[in-house]
């Protein structure tokens, strides 16, 4: 009886379009609410959206927000698009421009040359949904406006992919409140995959999903939430916003082009290759700087390293060592880069003039929540930066009694810790902390150290800092008590 019962079952999953091949997982899902969704439902005129987003492909998911308003729609060639007026705020840069998307499938299908790679993150964050939920009640294909209560919505495409569901309803919270959602689920290369959408809401409010591999860790795939939502807004919200792409049109900057000065070596630590690319070749100060950056695994110089988490710093060589003046990450407000593949290509913006020395520094490798500093290191190389107008901007002024610490001084906290670096080049680590402030000993006291001068059990302390036990004002209040008491002992 229970084989007659398994076979009925399987008999209607095949006819009722549930499995498609022998490959197919089968579940079931639905929820116990009326309606259907596709994307773009409800989208109209005056509608204006901000979302924080990341995507895989867009500098390995590195986070952006991007905020459009629905001006109207417009006609190119046979087709009715919607025209959007659009800003992206990347790190510390503005960019200005259009989007346009189509009106059965509400996803990205123009831009502005300056919106290419964020459009192209917004649409691929959705075109997957697009392809079984959209706007054309008349499609033959099976898409069309998905019903919550169906068991299925689809398959994903890869081999043994699996359905997506919608599977429970859930009350989420995103910076814009708290919305009554449907969540869209789905598993691939092991990881539970979630997109939650509002029924009459042309796009979801939250998502956290993961590319599909074959073997090791799914990277992040896309993963944004909405910031905010207004209706009716009759005029252009971002008229008095200035991009940066603009304010640099009068530097007379020198074009990027594939003609790259170029950088190869061994890191300190002898554990990586880095290799680094860059253009123009002799960039302008207040310009930008396009930059591509290669990790290759030492015992094979043909792979590219997996899963690094790295920094672009602005270095000063002094008699004790590197003295670091600019952190790409932390201006990015990052503790540190991280790429999948170990490839890179990013932009950055020149602020210094002359001689510059850049370091390229590799915190640790492994997956982004839990790096390895076992391959720890760091090439240097120096570009001939053109004097031009400086851009450096006011420092950020944080919090009335909140500390923040560059990421690679608690790097150097960890590495001291484990005997991987001098007690002298942990003490580089508190001198600039010293010069920034952000340590107080008196004016006629500088830092410096030898071999025999920080007690052993101070490592211990430095080490529970770096692993996030003890917190940056413990940490700076530790030390400058170590100073002032003479545990750690200072020259004059």
């Amino acid at each position: 009886m229970k084989t007659v019962l398994v076979a009925l079952l399987a008999i209607s999953l095949i006819s009722s379009g549930l499995v498609q091949g022998v490959s197919a997982q089968v579940q079931a899902g639905g929820v116990n609410k009326p309606g259907s969704w596709f994307v773009g439902e409800g989208l109209k005129k005056g509608d204006q959206f901000s979302y924080s987003l990341c995507h895989v492909y867009y500098k390995d998911c590195t986070k952006f927000q991007i905020d459009f308003w629905v001006e109207g729609d417009q006609q190119v060639g046979s087709e009715t698009q919607w025209h959007l007026q659009t800003v992206v705020y990347d790190g510390g840069k503005i960019y200005k421009g259009t989007i346009n998307l189509g009106k059965i499938a509400a996803e990205p299908i123009g831009s502005s040359k300056n919106m290419v790679p964020y459009a192209a993150a917004f649409k691929s964050s959705l075109s997957w949904l697009s392809a079984y939920a959209t706007g054309d009640i008349k499609d033959s294909t099976g898409k069309g406006p998905k019903k919550f209560s169906q068991p299925s919505w689809g398959k994903i495409g890869n081999i043994g992919g699996e359905q997506i569901i919608p599977g429970s309803e859930e009350k989420i919270a995103v910076p814009d409140g708290i919305f009554d959602t449907v969540r869209i689920t789905w598993k691939t290369g092991g990881k539970v995959n979630n997109v939650w959408i509002v029924d009459e809401f042309p796009f979801p409010v939250k998502a956290d999903t993961y590319a599909h591999v074959a073997e090791g860790v799914p990277p992040q795939e896309y993963r944004f939430e909405l910031l905010e939502y207004q209706q009716n807004v009759k005029t252009n919200p971002f008229s008095n916003i200035k991009g940066s792409d603009e304010t640099i049109k009068d530097l007379n900057c020198p074009a990027i082009t594939d003609q790259f000065a170029f950088a190869t070596k061994n890191t300190n630590t002898n554990t990586m290759i880095i290799g680094v690319k860059y253009s123009p070749q002799k960039p302008k100060q207040g310009c930008p700087m396009d930059m591509i950056i290669d990790f290759k695994r030492k015992v094979n110089q043909e792979e590219f390293e997996n899963e690094v988490h790295y920094d672009i710093l602005v270095i000063e060589m002094t008699a004790d060592g590197a003295k670091p003046l600019r952190s790409l990450a932390n201006e990015d407000k990052r503790d540190a880069f991280f790429t999948t593949g170990g490839q890179v290509r990013t932009t950055i913006d020149i602020k210094e003039s002359g001689k510059t020395t850049y370091a390229i520094y590799v915190s640790g490798t492994g997956p982004e929540v839990a790096p390895d500093s076992a391959k720890a290191g760091y090439i240097t190389f120096d570009v001939d930066v053109q004097p031009g107008t400086s851009t450096t901007p006011p420092k950020d002024i944080p919090p009335k009694g909140e500390i923040v610490i560059p990421s690679w001084i608690k790097s150097n906290a960890q590495f001291w810790s484990d005997g991987k670096i001098t007690d002298k080049d942990f003490v580089s680590g508190i001198q600039y902390l010293i010069n920034q402030k952000i340590i107080k000993i008196p004016s006629s006291t500088t830092a410096s150290a030898k071999s025999d001068t920080i007690p052993a059990w101070v490592k211990d302390a430095a080490k529970f800092w770096a692993q996030g036990q003890t917190t940056d004002k413990d940490f700076v209040n530790g030390i400058q008590y170590l100073i002032t008491n003479g545990i750690i002992k200072l020259k004059s």
